[in-house]
């Protein structure tokens, strides 16, 4: 049975490949894309209720005699909850694979959220998987690295539905790494994706999270708030790989690498999800820091590491102190990231984490100990380290070969949790 899976992962891969690689067919017309990404001026309904949504092509497809391969897809605005559990907007990306499910039982759902896109509302994988390459100069390069994970899934019949997170195409500054909000836009995007009608997804579809980094994080964050905010939802199991649990440890981690800019994503977030600190935080940055924070609320994450990848925040603050070393004089500021820690709470579901224990972005250490937290409070944790050793140190070489590395292991574990086989836990043998 492992062998059959795996050969079904490599056939997947290979195709995936191949799609990535040359079968290129024009982007969809970007038409009354603005009016799209404007929500309704009343917000009414439930969590997950479907705002708007009109059709959006893959760019990477090939038309068949049965309609569109990989998958079709739908654009969606639905209705969430912000980080206060007040109702917001958000878009995101249904795709109704063309291929059959071939397992048991109706056809899966992954609920997938992206990492790092950038705070720019052009980057929202919405928008972004509707063209192969972005480009506006000088130096806005952009392209959805999430297509590898998203056709992984489409090429075994599995739906996916991509959430673009709160404030990513819609109005506001998009609240990086924020754990309620992000948390509850991967949740309500599954609820969104069985709200949607038409297509093969039911409401006994089991559903699975997938997230990397930043998703990984979202991931992290929806496993623990799905009991409670969304317990209706047949969540069979999640994958979190290198999830920021801890910000206060990956603020001084990530400060001098290639993506220094993206501190100023999670300082944006947090002025936009707490405004009484929006003094307090200004007061932290020099005019420089000011313009750094100006910029990358409007760049995606290729421009961001170009701009200001391995400065250091010590340069963007009026003490000339690091900004983790700033906050802890800011109690206000340092309670709002304490919010954000992960691993206070149970997840119902198995969960597999996996980090690279060279990860030059997102500490190791507090990867494990988000597994170690969920061990003692009774999960199945699966904690899968990558010890690739250091490559080209600061450039984020090290978070990303993770991912790569780990996607077999972590197709397989949502594939047996959606078949119902035993979920494994190494908990105490890490």
């Amino acid at each position: 049975m492992r062998a059959r899976r795996t050969r079904s992962w490599l056939a997947a891969s290979v195709t995936a490949a191949a799609l990535a690689g040359g079968l290129v067919a024009a982007p969809a017309t970007a038409g009354a894309q603005t009016d799209f990404y404007t929500p309704p001026a009343e917000l009414g309904g439930t969590p997950g209720e479907i705002l708007r949504a009109d059709a959006s092509d893959l760019a990477i497809r090939v038309a068949t005699p049965d309609g569109v391969f990989p998958a079709q897809g739908t654009r969606l605005m639905y209705r969430s909850s912000d980080t206060h559990g007040d109702a917001n907007a958000v878009t995101g990306t249904y795709l109704e694979p063309s291929l059959p499910w071939h397992g048991d039982g109706p056809r899966p759902l992954v609920a997938l959220a992206p990492g790092t896109q950038g705070q720019g509302d052009q980057c929202a994988p919405s928008k972004q998987l509707n063209s192969l390459i972005t480009y506006t100069p000088p130096l806005d390069l952009f392209t959805e690295y999430e297509l590898l994970s998203i056709n992984a899934m489409l090429l075994q019949g599995i739906a996916v539905v991509v959430t673009d997170y709160e404030g990513l195409g819609t109005p506001g500054h998009h609240t990086y790494v924020n754990r309620k909000a992000s948390g509850h836009a991967l949740l309500d995007a599954a609820r969104a994706a069985r709200n949607l009608p038409g297509t093969s997804v039911s409401p006994d579809s089991p559903v699975g999270l997938w997230g990397y980094s930043q998703g990984g994080g979202a991931v992290a964050s929806a496993a623990e708030l799905q009991p409670t905010y969304a317990p209706e939802l047949t969540l069979k199991g999640a994958y979190a790989g290198a999830p920021p649990a801890d910000l206060e440890a990956t603020l001084e981690q990530i400060d001098g690498t290639f993506l220094t800019g993206a501190i100023g994503y999670t300082v944006n977030g947090l002025a936009d999800a707490y405004p009484e600190l929006r003094d307090n935080i200004d007061s932290v940055f020099n005019d420089r820091g000011r313009q750094m924070l100006a910029e990358v609320a409007n760049a995606c994450v290729v421009e961001t590491g170009l701009r200001y990848g391995f400065q250091h925040t010590s340069d963007f603050t009026n003490s000339g102190e690091p900004l983790n070393v700033v906050v802890e004089g800011l109690p206000d500021v340092k309670a709002a990231l304490a919010d954000q820690r992960i691993g206070r709470q149970k997840p119902a579901v198995p969960v597999l984490i996996q980090h690279g224990t060279q990860d030059d972005i997102v500490p190791y250490g507090q990867g494990r100990q988000l597994a170690l937290d969920w061990c003692a409070q009774g999960v199945d944790v699966q904690f899968t380290p990558n010890p690739t050793p250091p490559i080209l140190p600061n450039v984020a070489v090290n978070h990303v070969v993770p991912l790569l590395a780990g996607m077999p292991e972590a197709v397989s574990y949502l594939n047996d949790r959606f078949a119902d086989r035993p979920a494994p836990n190494n908990c105490g043998a890490f």
